[in-house]
């Protein structure tokens, strides 16, 4: 017999709900089976958020700095920044440089005498949930640098962690990458039993094996490169 030639097992949602359901003992039969479990699904990915990096959700992007203003919005998706840096000469193969900018708490940015001070920008401070609100009353993330820019010349750069995309109508996927979706079906299963007639039983079984999914697909969800500490002489005497 020969092998399918195929790895593109991608289910749409709502196989990823009736498997889940199945596993929590029950059966998606009605149109509210299908709310419970996107609802479910949604605050599922919230709770991803909220245990580390997942890796498939960093993206890069840029914020051109205007002179004289010290604040900006980030994308309102943005769950938080893992890095960051000043561009200088951005697009000239010659001379653009990224310089390290140092992130900073709301204590140290409220202490700075006077946050007015124009130069190249040398800390952020990030607001996570601040600023203009959309049409929907949501919040923006910024970022407020320091000192206020003192020309057009600086962009800042960042890597960021997004938030994971909503479960859809389901006739779309899951903006999850395949080694996710056992994980996701495990997470689904134990959040639909708790609501479940029945479910409750399984709760610990399925905690259990929510769990362990969990381990394996965010153990090789990682990064794999080497890293190299070097501490910094200035803060030792």
């Amino acid at each position: 017999m020969t092998t399918s030639g195929t790895s593109s097992f991608s289910p749409a949602i709502t196989d990823l709900f009736e498997e889940a359901f199945e596993r929590a003992g029950g059966e998606m039969r009605s149109g509210y089976d299908f709310r419970t479990a996107r609802r479910s699904m949604n605050l599922l990915t919230i709770e991803w958020a909220s245990r580390g990096i997942n890796l498939w959700t960093v993206e890069s992007g840029t914020i051109p700095l205007v002179a004289g203003t010290a604040t900006y919005n980030l994308p309102v998706d943005t769950v938080d920044l893992i890095e960051h840096v000043i561009r200088q000469n951005p697009g000239n193969t010659s001379t653009q440089t990224d310089i390290n900018i140092s992130r900073i708490s709301v204590s140290t940015y409220s202490t700075i005498p006077n946050k007015l001070n124009t130069g190249r920008p040398i800390q952020v401070y990030i607001n996570r949930r601040s600023g203009e609100a959309t049409p929907t009353g949501i919040q923006y993330p910024t970022i407020s640098v320091w000192p206020v820019p003192s020309d057009n010349s600086y962009t800042f750069v960042y890597w960021r962690l997004r938030r994971i995309q909503d479960a859809g109508d389901g006739t779309n996927t899951a903006d999850i990458p395949y080694r996710f979706l056992n994980c996701l079906v495990s997470g689904l299963a134990y959040y639909i039993a708790m609501k479940i007639p029945g479910g409750m039983e399984r709760l610990p079984m399925l905690q259990a094996e929510y769990e362990k999914q969990w381990d394996l697909a965010a153990g090789e969800d990682r990064e794999k490169a080497s890293v190299r500490f070097v501490p910094r002489n200035m803060f030792y005497n």
